[in-house]
Order: C-alpha cells, then sequence, then structure tokens
C-alpha cells in the first residue's frame, strides 16, 4: 500500500480521482491529510489565478524533489464545466509528478474511465476537426500520440460501419443476459452460474424471460420503436439446451417489432463445451449466424487453471463444426495476461487463431476485477508484468494487422494489468454493431434476463439513466415483473407518446 499524504483536505469524489490516477502507478494506494508512514509520498497542491488559473503539484519521495505546473486559459461558464476543468488540470499535474518519480509513461494520460472513443466521437460532434479532436485528447487529456491515432482510427471504422451513429437515438438496441454457465472462470464477475437441473431454477428463469420479453415488445410495438439490434450475453446462452433456445428466439420473433430491419442478431457461444449440433441448428433454423467461440488462451494448463471445463482441441473442433453449419460470423475472445502465459504462449494463440481466420478477434487485457477468484487470491495466480503485457500487446496490434483485421471498437476497465486497453478487431465489414452501440452509449439498451443491465438515453440530451435486473437467479425470478414495470416508466419518459404528450 502506498500512501500519499495531501497538504489539504479534497471533496471525497476527489479523492476517488487522485486514488484512481495513484493506482496506474502502484498497486494500490492511499490519499491520508493526516500522519502517514516513513515511506509516504508527501503531494502538496498550488492554485493560482492570474490571466488564467494553474495548478502546481509537488512530491517530495525518496530523497528527491519533482515539480509540474500545468495552465488552462477558462473559456466555460457553467459552474459545472468548470469544476470539470479544475478537476482535469489536477489531474494533469499528479500525473506528470508520478510519471516523473516512477519512470513509468501512462499512455493513456488522465483518462481512467472505459470508454476514450466516447470522448473522441463527443468532441467531432462538438464541431472540431479529426485532427483537431485528437489534438484536445493530447493535450487535455494527455494521451499519447499513439493511442489518440488508434481512437481516431476506431472512430472511422465504427462511421463506416454505422453512418448513422450520432442519430439512432430514436431506436434501441435489446440485451438479452442468460445466466448460465458450465462453470465459472476465474477472472469472471459476470452473473454467471454453474447450470444446475435439478433446483428447476433454469426454467423457471426462462419462464420469466419470456414474460420479459413479451412485455418489453408489446410496449415497443405499440410506440412504433424499432430496434437496431439485438445481443444474447450472458454467462452463456447456449448452456440452456435447445429446445429451450428455439422457444427463446421464437418468442423474439414473435414479440418484438419490425424484426425484419433489425441489423443484427447475436448469440454468444463463448464456452466450446456448449456448442452441438441441435443448438446450432436452432440457431441457422431462426436466421441467426453470429456467434461467439472463445478460446481465451490456446494452452490447457491455463484453461484448467482458469476453471474452463473445455481443451484446446474441443474449440478448434467447434469452430469448425459451426462452420459447418452455417455460422457466417465468429468472434474469439483472446486474453492477455491469463496465469502463467507470457509472450510465447501468447504467440502460440495467435499461430492457432491464424489457421482459423474468425470476422473478428477481441483482444482482452486481463482485469482484477474485485468480486472475481483471481483476485481474492492473487497469489494463487502469477500473471505477466506489466512490460510483457505490453509487448503482447503490441504483438496482437502486429498481427491482426497482417491479417487484415482492423480494431473496430475499444475499452477499458479498472485495475487492467498494464493500465492497457480491450480491443475488438475484424474483417472490413464484419464489426459487431451491437459492441459499438454499447460502447459508445449511443442509444437507449434494454437489458432483459439476469444481471442485465439496461441504460436509458434522453434523445435530446444523451443523459443516461442506468437499471439493474437483479443478478441472482432467485431474486430474478421474484423480482422480474417489477423490473418490467420500472423499465416501461424509464420508456415511458423517454419515449411518450402522442396522447401523452399532448
Amino acid at each position: 500500500m502506498q500512501q500519499l499524504h495531501v497538504n489539504q483536505p479534497f471533496p471525497q469524489d476527489w479523492i476517488r480521482m487522485f486514488t484512481h490516477l495513484a493506482n496506474l502507478f502502484f498497486e494500490q494506494s492511499k490519499l491520508v491529510t493526516e500522519q502517514a508512514d516513513d515511506t509516504a509520498i508527501d503531494l502538496r497542491f498550488t492554485e493560482v489565478y492570474e490571466e488564467s488559473p494553474s495548478i502546481t503539484a509537488d512530491i517530495q519521495w525518496q530523497g528527491t524533489h519533482y515539480t509540474s505546473r500545468f495552465a488552462e486559459e477558462v473559456k466555460e461558464t457553467e459552474e459545472r464545466e468548470q469544476l470539470r476543468q479544475r478537476k482535469r488540470m489536477y489531474s494533469h499535474v499528479l500525473l506528470d509528478v508520478l510519471e516523473q518519480a516512477t519512470g513509468m509513461n501512462q499512455e493513456w494520460g488522465i483518462l481512467t474511465g472505459i470508454r476514450p472513443t466516447k470522448l473522441y466521437h463527443m468532441y467531432r460532434q462538438d464541431g472540431h476537426t479529426i485532427d483537431e479532436a485528437k489534438q484536445l485528447l493530447q493535450q487535455r487529456h494527455r494521451v499519447s500520440v499513439r493511442k489518440s491515432e488508434l481512437i481516431a482510427e476506431i472512430a472511422d471504422v465504427q462511421l463506416n460501419a454505422l453512418p448513422d451513429l450520432y442519430s439512432l437515438k430514436e431506436e434501441v438496441s435489446i440485451y438479452i443476459g442468460i445466466p448460465f454457465c458450465p462453470t465459472k472462470c476465474a477472472y469472471c464477475t459476470f452473473p454467471a452460474y454453474a447450470i444446475h437441473r435439478k433446483s428447476g431454477r433454469v426454467e423457471t428463469f426462462l419462464d420469466g424471460l419470456h414474460e420479459e420479453m413479451r412485455a418489453i415488445g408489446k410496449w415497443l410495438k405499440e410506440h412504433d420503436i424499432r430496434i437496431t439490434t439485438i445481443y444474447f450475453g450472458g454467462g452463456t446462452p447456449t448452456s440452456i439446451e435447445a429446445d429451450e433456445m428455439d422457444a427463446l428466439y421464437q418468442t423474439m420473433m414473435e414479440s418484438f417489432p419490425y424484426m425484419e430491419h433489425v441489423r443484427e442478431v447475436t448469440v454468444e457461444a463463448g464456452r466450446p463445451d456448449t456448442i452441438t449440433v441441435p443448438k446450432l441448428e436452432v440457431l441457422k433454423k431462426w436466421g441467426i449466424d453470429r456467434i461467439s467461440v472463445n478460446p481465451q488462451s490456446y494452452t490447457d494448463e491455463t484453461l484448467k487453471a482458469i476453471g474452463r471445463h473445455h481443451t484446446v482441441q474441443e474449440t478448434i473442433d467447434k469452430y469448425w463444426l459451426s462452420r459447418e453449419q452455417g455460422m457466417r460470423n465468429i468472434n474469439m475472445d483472446l486474453i492477455i495476461g491469463l496465469p502463467n502465459e507470457g509472450l510465447e504462449e501468447f504467440e502460440h494463440s495467435l499461430a492457432e487463431t491464424e489457421k482459423m481466420q474468425p470476422e473478428s478477434l477481441t483482444i482482452h487485457t486481463l482485469s482484477f476485477k474485485r468480486a472475481s477468484e483471481m483476485t481474492r487470491n492473487k497469489d494463487k495466480y502469477q500473471v505477466a508484468d506489466r512490460e510483457t503485457v505490453g509487448k503482447m500487446m503490441t504483438r496482437g496490434e502486429e498481427w491482426s494487422r497482417d491479417n487484415g483485421y482492423i480494431p473496430y471498437y475499444l475499452y477499458r476497465q479498472k485495475n487492467i494489468l498494464g493500465n492497457l486497453e480491450n480491443v475488438g478487431y475484424s474483417k472490413p465489414g464484419e464489426e459487431s454493431l451491437y459492441n459499438i452501440l454499447i460502447m459508445e452509449e449511443a442509444q437507449t439498451i434494454i437489458g432483459l434476463g439476469c444481471g442485465a443491465s439496461s441504460k436509458f438515453m434522453e434523445p435530446a440530451t444523451g443523459k443516461l439513466t442506468q437499471f439493474h435486473n437483479p443478478k441472482e437467479p432467485g431474486a430474478y425470478i421474484v423480482g422480474f415483473e417489477e423490473a418490467i414495470d420500472k423499465k416501461i416508466a424509464y420508456l415511458e419518459e423517454l419515449f411518450p407518446s402522442s396522447e401523452t404528450i399532448k
């Protein structure tokens, strides 16, 4: 635990901001205003207002003094925007002095949020040119030239895939969460429960999900709202039986409006051990040909260590089986930094992926999520160091370009190894539209099923309101009707009917 002793009190949201930045350099950090231990960093801020405001940060650590000053003209008049600017300026100088003190360079600058591309899109919608938007990322947020170029490239691909990305606020997308998996992976915090049939909770959950789909579909039909994309996630949606999948897709087709105009339906079949011919036949029956078959790693020892009860060969076999059964668009996931894996193991995973050439490949960087088994038992799971993880990410970028893939979406997470990112690559024209929409928060996403998160977007302002369905199947079964009512109430506010307006 690295302590930072600050010379003045700050509000709690400022303390969180400083802590997030300090955690980029230290595994754990804590800001204190009272007596600190001998190893603490002594941190002092000075704020001066002359022609333009400036912030100076000074730290004393391990017998050395470091300082940084940043000034920026105040153009905003709203108090909230001025506060946001002050926070950004404080973040600038804190990041700079910590980079000086540790010798570490943070390519994402002061950005600790999940969606850096959303910030770029915002600048573009405000009328800035591509070059101006990149400069703003570099100057206001200390993002490196390399990362700002990556963001601009991704945004361009997104706008080619969805030319109306900025004007889809009057439509919605649907996320349907199936909370069951064969086993729970050690790094996972998604609502995922080992599937057991004896308790009857699978069947009862599905009964509730059908009701939720019908109720939301009925409301959308009555209000003439179109659906852009539908995404079955989880858990693993292919954990349930083929006849149960069939019934769900039938309810989808019967309940949701304008299904002929839905641009994309995706089903995660992420665990190869859940993929069977009957399930693939059901997908094909309903015209669904976008799935995920996720290896995560092509090393059997790694799969055992993280709790995935399938082999590398099973991943390969199920990929080709899916192809034979007509799956036209297959995504695969790899995770950088899994236990006991380095550059050699990652090269092997890339070489195996190259043999299959899936339409898209998402390269994740391992994130130590607070509730995961891996985070609770870090000593048990030895992972790669920052330098190695960085080399693996760079190698993934090179491999993707060499194999004809382009980056099309990007997101980041707290406690992610090497302060890196997760990047989705695809063959040109094969981008997942849902992934773009959810990452750029471009429209309302209605979450159905266990643990599903809804994001309700005010079409005029872009303001987001979140609502979460219960995570545990038993709680969902008890509370899904109340969740339906609350979601419809949110939707009524966003999309009032003509009678309501009158």
